[in-house]
C-alpha cells in the first residue's frame, strides 16, 4: 500500500499534469527529453538538431522539412525560470569556428524551439518543441526511489567486489574493513568513506574501463551540493535483517541516503522527468568496445535500468490530464562516423542487443521504441586506402590533440587515414566473455577495438554565411521524435 507521502506525491505529480495539459490544449507542445551517460554526445546532438531545425539544413528523411512544409523555425524564451537556458549559440561558435567540442552536459538546461509549419491537409499550425538536456547519471538515480539503504549497500558491494571493480575499489573495501556498521556515529570515518567510494566511482569511469552503472549520479557531478551532508555517504557492510540502531553509523549513512532522494532525486523526478512526453538515450557504445567485453555488459544493465525507469505506454487524454507517459523513445549509439558505413547497421544491431530485455516490456505497453546509429555531427570522412593490393574502406579525419595510434602522437592539426575495423556479424559475439580485448586488459595498441577521438570538421560557410552542419541520420531521428506531429 503506498505510503501517505507517496500519494501526495502523486498528487502533486496529477496536478502538474493537468497544468501542464491546459497549456499545451491550446499552444501544442512536446517535451522532448535528451540524455545519455558520460561523453555519449549529448551537447552536440542537441546543438545539432536546433541548427538543423533554425538553419534549413539538408534532412532528407525528416518529412516536414524535406517537403517544405516548415515555413520557419525560431528560439524562443523557455518557460521555467528556474533552469538554465542551453547555450546554443557558444556551443555553436565552439563547432563551428573553434573546432572544438561542447563542454559535457553537468546540469540540466533547456530550450524552447517554435515550429511553424503546414499540415498534410494545407493548415497552418505551429508546435513548440521544449528540449530538456539533462545528465544519464541523473536518470540512474531514480531506481534509488524504491530502493532502502540497506537494499542499495548490498548491490553495490556486491557490484564493486566483481572484476574490473574490486581492483579499483581496494583503497575504499580497506577503509571499509575498519568500520562497524553498528558503532557510533563518526563524522571523519564517513567524509573518508565518502571520498574513496567517489573515488572509486571516478576510476570506473575512465576511458580504460567505461563502466556505466555508476549511482549515486550527483557523487561525480555534484555541484552546489559538495560537500553537503547529502552527498557524504558510503555503502555499508549492514546484516541483512536487522534495524540501524539510534546514533550509529549505520543510522547515519541511512539518514543521509533518504536526504539524498529527497532533496536531489525526488525533485528532478517531479519537476522535469516525469513531465516528459518523448525520450531520446544517447548511447557512446564504441567507449564500451575500447574497454573491453565487462564494460559492454555494464553498459548493457545501464540501459536495462534507464528504459525501466520511464514511464512508457500509448498516451491518451487521461493519461495526459492525470499522469502522462513517454509514448516515443529512441536509443542512439552516438559516432557512427567513428565507423565505416558497412558497419552501421551492425552497430544498431549491437545496441538493440544490449537493450532488447527491456524493449519487450516497454513495447507491450504501446509504446513506440526504435535504435539508431547517427553522428549528429560527422567528424569524417570515408575514403578506400591502398595497403598492397588491398584497398581497405577508411576514413579521414582530424584526431585529437594527444590521440595516439602505432605509436604516434597526434598534434589536433593533421588529418590522418585510419581503417577502424569491422564490428562481427552477429552482436552476440561480443557479449561473449572473453570475446575481445579492450583497454582494460591490454595496452592500446594490442585492443582488439581501438577508436580514436576527431575534431570537428573545417567547415566552409556557404551562400547563407553559416555552414550546415554535417550528419549521419540525424534527421531519422527527428522523424521519429517529432514528424507525427508535424502531419
Amino acid at each position: 500500500m503506498a505510503s501517505f507521502s507517496e500519494l501526495i506525491e502523486e498528487a502533486r505529480l496529477s496536478a502538474r499534469a493537468l497544468l501542464d495539459y491546459g497549456e499545451s490544449f491550446f499552444n501544442p507542445t512536446i517535451r522532448l527529453g535528451v540524455t545519455g551517460l558520460s561523453r555519449a554526445g549529448k551537447t552536440v546532438f542537441i546543438t545539432a538538431l536546433i541548427h538543423g531545425l533554425v538553419r534549413g539544413g539538408r534532412l532528407p528523411v525528416f518529412e516536414a522539412q524535406a517537403s517544405g512544409r516548415i515555413a520557419r523555425a525560431a528560439l524562443a524564451p523557455q518557460p521555467d525560470d528556474g533552469v538554465p537556458r542551453f547555450a546554443y549559440e557558444s556551443h555553436v561558435r565552439a563547432l563551428v569556428t573553434e573546432r572544438r567540442w561542447p563542454s559535457s552536459t553537468v546540469d540540466i538546461s533547456e530550450l524552447r524551439l517554435v515550429i511553424e509549419f503546414q499540415r498534410s491537409n494545407g493548415a497552418e499550425r505551429t508546435l513548440t518543441l521544449d528540449i530538456v538536456d539533462y545528465p544519464g547519471e541523473w536518470l540512474l538515480d531514480l531506481p534509488l526511489l524504491n530502493k532502502s539503504y540497506e537494499d542499495w549497500a548490498r548491490e553495490s558491494l556486491a557490484l564493486s567486489r566483481s572484476e574490473p571493480r574490486a581492483n579499483l575499489a581496494a583503497a575504499w573495501h580497506a577503509h571499509l574493513a575498519t568500520l562497524k556498521a553498528e558503532g557510533r556515529e563518526d563524522e571523519p570515518a564517513t567524509l573518508e568513506a565518502a571520498r574513496l567510494f567517489t573515488d572509486y566511482l571516478r576510476a570506473c569511469r575512465d576511458d580504460r574501463f567505461a563502466m556505466s552503472l555508476l549511482p549515486p549520479g550527483r557523487f561525480l557531478m555534484p555541484g552546489n551540493l559538495a560537500g553537503s551532508p547529502a552527498l557524504t555517504f558510503a555503502p555499508l557492510d549492514v546484516p541483512a535483517d536487522g534495524h540501524a540502531p539510534a546514533g550509529s553509523l549505520w543510522a547515519m549513512m541511512a539518514r543521509r541516503y533518504e536526504s539524498y532522494k529527497d532533496i536531489v532525486v525526488k525533485p528532478f523526478f517531479r519537476d522535469h522527468f516525469a513531465r516528459l512526453d518523448r525520450q531520446i538515450v544517447l548511447v557512446d557504445a564504441l567507449s564500451a568496445f575500447n574497454a573491453g567485453p565487462e564494460a559492454l555488459h555494464d553498459l548493457e544493465a545501464a540501459l536495462t535500468g534507464i528504459l525501466d525507469c520511464f514511464r512508457v505506454g500509448r498516451s491518451s487524454v487521461l493519461s495526459s490530464l492525470f499522469r502522462p507517459r513517454i509514448d516515443r523513445i529512441l536509443f542512439a549509439a552516438t559516432k557512427a562516423d567513428h565507423l565505416h558505413h558497412t558497419s552501421h547497421d551492425r552497430l544498431e544491431a549491437v545496441l538493440r542487443r544490449a537493450v532488447n530485455r527491456a524493449l519487450a516490456r516497454a513495447e507491450s505497453t504501446g509504446a513506440e521504441i526504435d535504435v539508431v546509429a547517427l553522428a549528429a555531427v560527422r567528424a569524417t570522412r570515408e575514403a578506400l586506402v591502398a595497403r598492397g593490393r588491398d584497398k581497405l574502406p577508411s576514413l579521414l579525419g582530424t584526431p585529437a590533440a594527444g590521440e595516439s595510434a602505432n605509436g604516434e602522437i597526434f598534434d589536433g592539426n593533421t588529418e590522418v587515414a585510419t581503417f577502424p575495423g569491422e564490428l562481427p556479424a552477429d552482436p552476440e559475439e561480443l557479449f561473449k566473455g572473453g570475446a575481445y580485448r579492450g583497454l582494460s586488459s591490454a595496452e592500446a595498441d594490442g585492443a582488439d577495438f581501438r577508436f580514436l577521438r576527431f575534431r570537428p570538421p573545417l567547415l566552409e560557410p556557404d551562400a547563407g554565411g553559416e555552414p550546415a552542419l554535417p550528419h549521419i541520420r540525424l534527421d531519422r531521428a527527428l522523424q521519429f521524435l517529432i514528424g507525427d506531429r508535424l502531419q
